[in-house]
């Protein structure tokens, strides 16, 4: 039972570190969005006109995994406040825990590929 208890103490930790990362990112949102209405105040090409329109897209398309992704989180740890201690600790909870986690390094690759393109974007037209 020590191991268990542990064992989700170490999810939860998971989950606060998933949940503050998610918030940092929505906040980071915000910024490139604030920076996607400046340049579009400004006359530019056609192309740029084009890059606006996908990179608020993109972030739509964000905000929307962030949401869904925090919802997971919401629901895991309500799952973990109410454990079952004599479920086998490569049971339920670890193999949820596994497809959240994937899913999480799925989304922070794809974070970061969308933030080096805006930056290279804002480089150009800032």
């Amino acid at each position: 039972m020590q191991t268990k208890v542990l064992y989700l103490s170490d999810l939860k930790f998971n989950l606060d570190i998933w949940r503050s990362e998610l918030k940092f990112h929505s906040n980071e949102m915000d910024l490139f969005e604030e920076k996607l209405e400046q340049i579009a105040k400004r006359e530019f090409s056609p192309e740029a006109t084009r890059h606006l329109e996908v990179f608020q897209n993109r972030i739509m398309i964000e905000r929307d995994a962030i949401s869904k992704l925090l919802h997971r989180i919401r629901k895991k740890k309500e799952a973990l406040e109410h454990p079952d201690f004599l479920e086998q600790l490569n049971g339920r909870l670890q193999n949820n825990q596994h497809s959240l986690r994937d899913d999480m390094q799925t989304y922070i690759k794809l974070h970061y590929e969308l933030k080096e393109a805006m930056m290279d974007f804002f480089l150009e037209y800032l």
